[in-house]
This record gives C-alpha cells, sequence and structure tokens, in this order.
C-alpha cells in the first residue's frame, strides 16, 4: 500500500521534528520497533507532545488511555491508527 508506506514516512519524519531528536534519520527509525522504553526510548513527556501532534495534524483526538497505549506502540501501529480514524482526509 502506497499510501500506508507514504503515511508511515511522514510519521517518522514528523516524530523526530516534534520531539527534536536530532541524532538520527527517518530512514533510521523501524517502524515495528518500539517507540517507547527500548526502540526510540520515548517517554511520556513526548507521548503528550504526540499526541497533540495527531491532534493538529490528522484531526484525531486521543480520549482513551488504553486506545493510545495501543496506538503508540510503534511507528506502524500509530499509521494503522491514524488510516483507520483520520478525518481530514
Amino acid at each position: 500500500m502506497p499510501e500506508t508506506e507514504a503515511l508511515i514516512a511522514e510519521l517518522k519524519r514528523r516524530i523526530l521534528e516534534k520531539l527534536g531528536i536530532e541524532d538520527i534519520t527517518p530512514e533510521q527509525v523501524e517502524t515495528d520497533a518500539p517507540l517507547f522504553k527500548e526502540g526510540l526510548g520515548l517517554d511520556s513527556i513526548d507521548a503528550l507532545e504526540l499526541v497533540v501532534m495527531i491532534e493538529e495534524h490528522y484531526g484525531i483526538k486521543m480520549r482513551k488511555m488504553a486506545q493510545a497505549r495501543a496506538a503508540f506502540a510503534t511507528v506502524g501501529t500509530l499509521a494503522a491508527f491514524i488510516s483507520k480514524n483520520r478525518q481530514d482526509r
């Protein structure tokens, strides 16, 4: 799916930009690697920043913690969540 691949590439770029991560490139972010703890090593503050980014860029409000936790597992799960719930496209 080219649309999914484009969304994944866009998310990698946006995540790195939003969180000010400069020591890796979007191409180095593994689609199926965990975003939190191992993987990118994000924390709860980063999660809040990502929630804001999702709302701003994709028009999706995350209201349930369980929903957000599942969506933020990997870049791939986040892309699937956005594809399913996005309202701007």
